[in-house]
Formats: structure tokens, sequence, C-alpha cells
């Protein structure tokens, strides 16, 4: 399994929201951090499919990225996902496992499963609007894995989350880096330092570090407040 992204870029009118990116990436957790406006949210909505490059390309296992063989292997978490607050959690999934193509009685089983992963069992009858904020996430968590996707890409999953909140999401999405490729964008710096098997960071439109961050790099924190100041640095 490997995701590769081949000189990437967008640019609008006069601004270049992202510039000649390329990255290879296997199964891990993936941090992408870097201030609003860096270029993340341009990036991953590229590589959903969703925005059209100005240039470079972007496959799955050879898969381009416009065709159906990988869109079914993509499981996508947007910074504002679309929820119907009349709707119980289980009947929301149902409605995306249609939407998604999925056979019911598969979907039945799946939604069942993917509740017990997310700890939303006991709530899935009750509606929407009663949910927290953790607990809107997680089921947005739910329907991106619905099909089963190699490449998970959540954009912001932990802000307004409380603490606690925070480390139970965190623990999800390590468990999921163990089999998929997992790219997580944010600027809350921790999230990256728990989780991430690599960090990415963007810059302008630009990657500006790849790799591991160990405690020989220094600290992850320090780096960030010199490449961004104070923006993005909460718990």
């Amino acid at each position: 399994m490997e995701l590769v992204i081949d000189r990437l870029s967008k640019q609008y009118k006069n601004k270049i929201a992202v510039d000649r990116i390329s990255l290879q990436l296997k199964p891990g957790v993936y941090g992408l951090l870097g201030a609003n406006g860096a270029g993340k949210t341009t990036l991953m909505r590229m590589l959903c499919g969703i925005l059209k490059p100005t240039g470079g390309t972007v496959t799955l296992n050879n898969q381009d990225v416009s065709t159906e063989e990988y869109r079914t292997m993509l499981g996508y978490l947007p910074q504002d996902f679309g929820y119907y607050p009349e709707f119980s959690g289980v009947d929301f999934l149902l409605y995306m496992a249609a939407l998604k193509g999925l056979e019911k009685s598969y979907a039945k089983k799946k939604i069942k499963e993917l509740l017990e992963l997310v700890s939303l069992k006991d709530v899935a009858k009750k509606k929407i609007k009663t949910y927290s904020g953790g607990m809107k996430q997680r089921l947005g968590i739910a329907q991106a894995l619905l099909n089963d996707p190699k490449l998970i890409i959540l954009d912001e999953p932990t802000a307004g989350l409380d603490p606690k909140e925070r480390v139970r999401f965190r623990n999800l999405i390590a468990s999921l880096g163990k089999d998929n490729i997992v790219l997580l964008s944010t600027h809350i710096v921790s999230d990256i330092e728990h989780i991430a098997d690599e960090v990415l960071m963007m810059k302008d439109g630009q990657l500006i570090y790849q790799g591991e961050w160990t405690e020989d790099n220094g600290d992850l924190e320090k780096f960030y407040l010199e490449q961004f100041g104070e923006e993005g640095l909460y718990e």
C-alpha cells in the first residue's frame, strides 16, 4: 500500500496554495502540521479528489485520484462535517453507507463493529443533536471507516475537544495507523507528538519538514514556534 504524491500544486489567481509537493506514504500515521492558511486543507481536498490540482498527480496503489478504484480505498473526515441533527447515530451511519453503495446486510454488521470501536454503542439510537463535540467527531471517524478504507484523511479532527476526548481520539487514530495510511492534519502540536510516526510540516504551501521526530531533533513545540509563532499552541 503506497500513496504517491508527485509535484502536486494548486494556484488561485495570484496565490499558490500548494507548491509542488511530492511525498511517498506507506501505512502509518502522518501528522500534517502547520498554521492556518499553510495549505493543509487544500492539500487534503486534492488528495480526496474534491479539488482539482493545477499540476501534479496523486495515486494510491497506482490508481489515480480521479478513479472509482481510488475512491473505494478512501475514508475522509473533513474539518466541517455535515451532520443531520435529527438522525440517530445508527441511522446516520446507515444513510452514509447507502451513499457509499454498501450492501445493507454488510453495512449493518460493519456499523455495529464501528460503534463499538468508537465507543458509541450505548448512544447509537440517540439523536446526534444530543451528542457532545467529541461524540460527533467519533461518529465522523466511524462514517469514514464504513468502506474499510486504506487511506484515511482527517482534517483537524481534535479541534475543540476537551483533553479527555483528545486522548481517546489519539488512541483510536494510532490503532488505525497499524494497517492503513492515516494523514492527520492539525495545528495542535501535542496531537502530532503523541501519535505520528512521521511529521510533515507545511508553510506557505510548501513542505518544510518531513521525517520522524525524535528527541535528537529537539523540542517539536519550540521548532513550531520558530516557524509559526504562538498560533495553534493550545491544549
